[in-house]
């Protein structure tokens, strides 16, 4: 359940950016992989950083020391004790330090405005070697021999430079990650395909094979796509079997169940005879419709379909089919017909819709032989007149939950025996499937409680 709240939400441009974004992650295979790259990336680059830092920090502090510590004693005697304030300036101005110089007579800052460094604190001076030496000595504080202390130390306005740093270093990145996303789109680019493929050959399709890119030296993916297309292509070999084994079989025995029949009802209608006389008919009947419903489901199951479309009052055919029914069962004229008044004539193929109201109206009475209420069929028109429902249900036991995902599949039948009493050979729902969705409408089934509720969605077509 969550997993379907979720994915709706991805769909409804009101949920909040949040929950899209983790749906987005948790369904997408490129943003997890960029994702991915950028943590690794990231890990990286601050691994590499730190180990540089500490490499320098250790090493790079012990061999410049004896250097900063001449050059921190040349700036000193530049200075000159007593201390010039000319030549403190001027070294100021050349370098990018700041220079303090404390003592009897003279109390002097080159940049006043900025505060003391934290090195040039006490703790600073005992935490880092950089700030002194073993004997306590500090690098970057001289005393003249006159009793002046000068204290050397980084400009900061020399670092104003950093965060137009960091701004260039954020936008690489980013751009970075952008190039990513791209090219690990373009190398997922048939994963697209290859799920379009699928959902074609599922839905019956199998004149378009998913393309290979790189067919001469493809890759993994493009490996899987020939693999698919291999399955592709046995399992259209193997329908176009099933299909021209059931055509085949059909037509040849249309021809023997003819003369049977004929031959049956040119039999003496003695009373000896008769009741086997009518017993062989509606066997043979049973047989040519099962033959016919072949025939019909094979039609419609084709990628060519065709439908004969013209204006059809639901009404009136519904009522034709409900006494059409009468003749072979006895609570058919209890059926509850609910259609309005004004129910208008819909552009559909009538045929393959009396067909569909047959087999669904047959079904209803075979399983509420023992319930209290009829069967009731209900006509509608639903989203603003612009389909038409299609609504039949019975007061019956019902059929159990896992069974009803698997009744419109052919030949599919809930009860093992196949006893004619409770169905027939799996077929009448199948092609009421097959019509519903030949006329670009679908067909829904629920347990009503009691009894099962079939419904059809037709498109109205102007």
């Amino acid at each position: 359940m969550t997993r379907l709240r979720d994915t709706h939400a991805a769909h409804d441009p009101h949920c909040p950016w949040h929950r899209r974004a983790r749906h987005a992650v948790g369904h997408s295979l490129r943003i997890r992989l960029v994702l991915v790259f950028m943590a690794l990336a990231v890990t990286v680059a601050i691994t590499f950083m730190g180990g540089v830092q500490k490499a320098v920090a250790v090493g790079w502090k012990e061999a410049a020391r004896p250097l900063l510590m001449d050059y921190v004693d040349r700036l000193t005697a530049e200075i000159g004790s007593p201390p010039s304030i000319e030549r403190a300036q001027a070294i100021a101005d050349r370098l990018p330090v700041t220079l303090r110089i404390d003592g009897p007579q003279i109390h002097w800052a080159s940049h006043p405005d900025q505060p003391r460094p934290d090195w040039m604190s006490d703790k600073f001076r005992k935490q880092d070697h950089w700030a002194g030496d073993e004997s306590g000595h500090n690098l970057l504080q001289r005393t003249t021999a006159d009793g002046h202390h000068i204290e050397f130390g980084l400009n900061a306005l020399s670092w104003e430079k950093r965060p137009r740093i960091a701004w260039g270093t954020l936008t690489v990145l980013l751009l970075l990650t952008a190039l990513a996303y791209v090219y690990v789109r373009h190398l997922l680019r048939p994963l697209d395909d290859i799920r379009q493929g699928a959902q074609r050959f599922g839905n019956g399709n199998f004149a378009q094979p998913i393309p290979v890119r790189h067919a001469h030296r493809p890759d993994e993916l493009g490996q899987l796509a020939a693999t698919i297309n291999t399955m592709g292509d046995d399992i259209h070999q193997m329908l176009e079997a099933k299909r021209a084994l059931l055509l085949a079989m059909s037509h040849e025995l249309r021809s023997p169940l003819t003369r049977a029949r004929l031959n049956t009802e040119l039999l003496p209608e003695t009373a000896d005879v008769e009741a086997q006389r009518l017993a062989l008919l509606r066997d043979l009947g049973e047989m040519a419709g099962l033959i016919t419903d072949l025939l019909e489901s094979e039609r419609l199951a084709g990628r060519h379909a065709a439908l004969h479309r013209e204006p059809t009052d639901l009404t009136e055919l519904a009522r034709e089919v409900i006494a059409e029914l009468g003749s072979r069962h006895a609570g058919a004229a209890q059926i509850v017909l609910h259609a309005p008044p004004d129910l208008p004539a819909v552009r559909l193929d009538r045929s393959r819709l009396r067909l569909l109201l047959r087999n669904l109206l047959d079904n209803s009475l075979r399983h509420s032989e023992s319930a209290a209420l009829p069967p009731e069929l209900h006509l509608r028109l639903e989203g603003d007149r612009r389909v038409v429902e299609l609504e039949v249900r019975d007061h019956g036991r019902g059929v159990p939950p896992e069974h009803l995902p698997h009744l419109a599949q052919a030949f599919y039948r809930p009860d093992t025996a196949r006893q004619r009493t409770t169905g027939g050979v799996g077929l009448g729902l199948y092609l009421c499937r097959l019509v519903a969705q030949a006329h670009d409408g679908q067909l829904h089934m629920r347990n009503a409680e009691p009894g099962l509720s079939v419904t059809v969605r037709l498109p109205v077509v102007e």
